[in-house]
């Protein structure tokens, strides 16, 4: 019998070893996976009771009670404002429609503001995602629980370009909410919104998805162009803001509000498929249309925001259209039949799309396989990866369908590129321009509240001006960064234009400051 208690108490003693043994090992482990792969280690250890999905089914009851304990309210204390997004008569203000900031407040910034959002756990040992706009001028930040536990909050990352941001508190064993997959979400599917609306406590409203892949032009630098071509991406509608945003939202009418930004959008089974990040509303309050950054594109930038601190993001190298925004002109002139794709301006020197094979005039049709219909296609697909994966591309070429693979630069590979600056010379980027030029009065210039500037007399058929809609009348007060007074400074300063790229800054006859971007095409 003591024989048997000893060998009984060697196997406790023993397990309990291999148990710790193992725990500490699963530990080490986990801090080299992704967020995703953490996930999966702890649902396969803990696993989540199987919840209906949203068909044929309206009650949410489970996925709302799992979800809202790892939805978590952020309040923010800053000393200043100091971002340049706010402004008041946009149908998509981030921060004067959804985020909460009063007009009156944002008056006084030498005094310390405060402010509200949403965030969701994603990690039992304290990590939270949020939108970048939430804590974006953060100096403090508070999270508080459902349970009322508080915590002060560190920023692991934040990227303006996908509206995101990593934060990180000292907890251990904190409730989460299951990523999800938000390829596999349906136009019509019912979805369920978490956060913290108008200061108030944890709530949950339910819709359907609308659309997938929005683009709403809220993101990046504020500033209205014609046109605009990126490295990598580029947008082409007209008045569209031109940046290096990555915009391909979720749609939904689930009702959010000031205060639901960062916050959760799930499914009825409870998994996380978008961060809530806008609405459209021409009142600042809820009026049917909410925006959710994809939880796949997410999964990416978070990681990276953990193991670098900062985005890593590839390139495809190519400047591009909207097959669908080309007018019948344009699609006469560059012999496109195409309904849908991307027709290809350029092929950025040195990059991944010229060293596949990519030229001006082809059509990217696919990526991966799948279909492009918009540029959200391409670039959300491109914003997952990282510099040196590589993609698969179609895209046709005198009617006929061809492959290729471009394996992604990264950010070296860009700044190289522009270091390299424009090929051609002042003049000649000047006789494509196709205008002619006046130096702007003194009165005129007083009257603009300007320093600078020249105008726009006439644009002259065929250039680059009338292409781009730019219209006689329009104060140009500085090209690529410099101020211009005369003919002789437009020419200096076309001297400084970088791939073939033209940065303009002027003033309509009536309305206010313009930036935008015009390609120079040889």
């Amino acid at each position: 019998m003591k024989k048997i208690g000893i060998t009984l108490l060697t196997a406790v003693l023993g397990g309990a070893v291999a148990v710790g043994g193992y725990k500490l090992f699963e530990t080490k482990q986990m801090d080299n996976m992704s967020f995703e792969e953490r996930q999966k280690v702890y649902y396969a250890n803990n696993p989540a009771e199987d919840m209906v999905s949203s068909s044929g089914n309206l009650d949410f009851t489970q996925a709302a009670a799992a979800v809202s304990p790892g939805v978590v309210h952020i309040k923010v204390t800053m000393a200043s404002r100091g971002s340049q997004r706010g402004g008041g008569g946009s149908p998509f203000d981030m921060f004067e429609e959804f985020f909460g900031m009063p007009q009156q407040r944002r008056a006084q910034p030498r005094q310390p503001q405060q402010a509200s959002g949403s965030g969701v756990i994603i990690s039992p040992d304290g990590y939270i995602v949020t939108n970048n706009h939430v804590v974006e001028d953060a100096d403090k930040i508070e999270v508080q629980l459902t349970d009322k536990r508080t915590f002060e909050a560190k920023v692991i990352g934040k990227d303006p370009n996908t509206d995101l941001a990593l934060l990180k508190v000292n907890g251990t064993g904190l409730p989460m909410v299951k990523l999800g997959n938000s390829d596999n979400v349906q136009i019509g599917e019912w979805v369920l919104a978490v956060g913290y609306p108008l200061s108030l406590q944890s709530t949950v409203t339910a819709g359907i998805v609308s659309a997938k892949g929005r683009q709403i032009g809220i993101l990046g630098e504020s500033q209205q162009q014609p046109r605009g071509y990126g490295y990598g991406q580029g947008q082409g509608q007209e008045e569209q803001i031109v940046n290096t945003a990555i915009e391909s939202f979720i749609q939904t009418d689930a009702v959010i509000n000031k205060g639901n930004s960062g916050g959760a959008l799930v499914n009825a089974k409870g998994e996380l498929i978008g961060i809530n990040s806008a609405i459209a509303s021409p009142t600042g309050v809820y009026a049917g249309y909410g925006f959710a950054i994809p939880v796949n594109l997410a999964k990416k930038i978070l990681d990276d925001f953990k193991e670098f601190g900062s985005v890593k993001r590839g390139y495809v190298g190519v400047s591009f259209r909207d097959v669908s925004e080309l007018s019948p002109d344009q699609k006469k002139e560059f012999g496109v039949t195409d309904i849908i794709g991307l027709y290809v301006f350029d092929a950025v020197k040195g990059g991944g799309a010229e060293a596949a094979g990519i030229k001006k005039g082809d059509i990217i049709t696919k990526i991966d396989g799948n279909l492009i219909y918009s540029s959200s296609d391409l670039q959300e697909r491109v914003a997952r990866l990282r510099p040196g994966d590589k993609v698969k591309i179609s895209y046709k070429r005198e009617g006929k369908e061809r492959e290729t693979t471009i394996t992604l630069k990264g950010e070296e590979a860009k700044a190289k590129t522009e270091e390299e600056g424009s090929s051609a010379s002042a003049t000649e980027i000047y006789n494509k321009l196709g205008a002619s030029f006046i130096p702007a009065t003194d009165s005129r210039k007083k009257e603009l509240g300007i320093s600078s500037g020249v105008v726009v007399t006439q644009v002259h058929r065929g250039g680059v001006f009338e292409y781009f809609g730019v219209e006689k009348g329009l104060v140009i007060t500085e090209i690529n960064g410099k101020p211009v007074n005369n003919v002789d400074d437009v020419e200096t300063a076309l001297g400084n234009t970088k791939r073939n790229i033209v940065r303009v800054t002027g003033v309509p006859e009536r309305g206010s400051r313009v930036e935008f971007n015009v390609p120079i095409e040889y």
